[in-house]
C-alpha cells in the first residue's frame, strides 16, 4: 500500500529534554548557549524514514522507497553479490611506525543508485542527535554502511536524503548523488534544494571538500577549512577520514582510513586521501566527516578500527545499502 504523508517541515524545531537539559537551564550566558547549540538534542522531524522517498512538495514526485534486492544475494566474507548489486570490501595497509596507514575500500556496483540510502540517528532529523553506526544500520536494515556528513553538528547546508529536502541553508561545497547514478560536486550557494531535486538529486552531502574532479586530485585541498565554528577541529594534517567516490555511473568506492593510532595507522592527509581515489579510477570524490567518526559497517559489525581502539563513536547519519 502506498503511503502518503506531507514532506517534512524545513524549519519546525522541537526541544527534546534529557539529562543535559537541567544543566542547560542552570547555566547562564555563553555556557548555556554552547550547551544548547552543541549538546542538547533538538528534533526537527521525528520518524524521518516515513517521509524519505515519498511524494510531496519537497520530493521529485515519484514514490519510491529505494531499490530492493531480488532476494538472491550471497554473503562471502566481506563480499555481497546479488542480481542487482555487488559490494566488495578489501583491507589495505602500508608503512610502519609513524608512517603506518590502514584503510578499507568498499567497491560498490549497483543496477539502481536508489539502493544507496540514508538513515538518521534515532530516525530523527535535527541537531546533536547521535547513535552508533551499527545501531543506526540495524534499525535501517543495512548490510553495508559508512558514516555520513555529521549534518547534525551544524545547522547549515543543503540536506536532501532519499529524495526529500530536510534542510535548505546553502553554505559550502556539497556533493549530490543523482538518480541517474552519477555524482557531482557543486556550490551550495549557487542553487537550492528544490532545484537540485528537480534536476534529479537523490542524496546530498554537506561537508567536503571535493577531493577529485575530472579524475584528478583537486589542488590546494590541504589548506582548506570546512568549519571554523566553536568546538570543531581542523581537518588538515594526517587524520582518520571517510570519503565517497564515483568511478562510473552506479559504480562507487567508499573509503575509510583509520588514524591517530601510533604503530597501527597515523591517518592520511587530504591530498593523500584524494590520491587513493584517483588510483582506484574515481572521476569524482568527496570528503565526509572524519576523525573518530570514520566508520564502516558490514553485516552488523565494524569493519575498521576507529582510532585504534575498536570502539564506535556516535554520529548523526549513515549512508547504507541493504541486501
Amino acid at each position: 500500500m502506498t503511503k502518503s504523508r506531507p514532506a517534512p517541515p524545513l524549519s519546525r524545531r522541537a526541544l527534546i529534554t534529557g539529562s543535559a537539559g537541567a544543566v542547560g537551564v542552570a547555566a547562564v550566558g555563553g555556557t548555556a548557549w554552547a550547551l544548547d547549540r552543541y549538546l542538547i538534542e533538538h528534533a526537527d522531524v521525528t520518524s524521518a524514514s516515513d517521509y524519505q522517498g515519498l511524494p510531496g512538495t519537497q520530493n521529485s514526485g515519484s514514490a519510491t522507497t529505494g531499490a530492493t534486492s531480488a532476494g538472491d544475494g550471497v554473503i562471502d566474507g566481506t563480499t555481497y553479490t546479488s542480481s542487482d548489486r555487488q559490494i566488495t570490501i578489501t583491507s589495505h595497509s602500508s608503512g610502519s611506525g609513524n608512517s603506518a596507514m590502514a584503510w578499507f575500500v568498499a567497491d560498490v556496483r549497483l543496477n539502481d543508485v536508489t539502493a544507496v540510502r540514508n538513515a538518521f540517528a534515532k530516525n530523527t532529523f535535527g541537531t546533536n542527535i547521535i547513535e552508533y553506526p551499527t545501531a543506526i544500520a540495524q534499525s535501517a536494515g543495512a548490510l553495508f554502511a559508512i558514516n555520513g556528513d555529521y549534518y547534525g553538528f551544524r545547522d547549515t547546508g543543503i540536506i536532501i536524503r532519499d529524495g526529500v529536502a530536510f534542510r535548505d541553508e546553502p553554505a559550502r561545497q556539497g556533493l549530490a548523488i543523482m538518480r541517474d547514478g552519477s555524482m557531482i560536486s557543486y556550490d551550495e550557494t549557487a542553487t537550492n534544494a528544490a532545484k537540485l531535486i528537480s534536476d534529479g538529486a537523490w542524496q546530498t552531502l554537506s561537508f567536503g571538500p571535493t577531493l577529485v574532479d575530472g579524475g584528478a586530485a583537486v589542488s590546494g585541498i590541504d589548506q582548506l577549512e570546512i568549519d571554523t565554528n566553536f568546538g570543531n577541529h581542523s581537518i588538515q594534517g594526517a587524520q582518520p577520514r571517510t570519503g565517497l567516490g564515483m568511478i562510473a555511473a552506479n559504480h562507487f568506492v567508499f573509503i575509510v582510513v583509520d588514524g591517530r593510532a601510533s604503530g597501527y595507522s597515523n591517518g592520511v592527509t587530504m591530498t593523500g586521501f584524494a590520491q587513493l581515489f584517483v588510483e582506484l579510477g574515481a572521476q569524482v570524490a568527496y570528503n565526509l566527516d572524519g576523525g573518530g567518526s570514520s566508520q564502516m559497517v558490514f553485516n552488523g559489525s565494524l569493519v575498521n578500527n576507529p582510532l585504534g581502539k575498536n570502539r564506535e563513536r556516535g554520529t548523526s547519519d549513515i549512508l547504507w545499502i541493504g541486501k
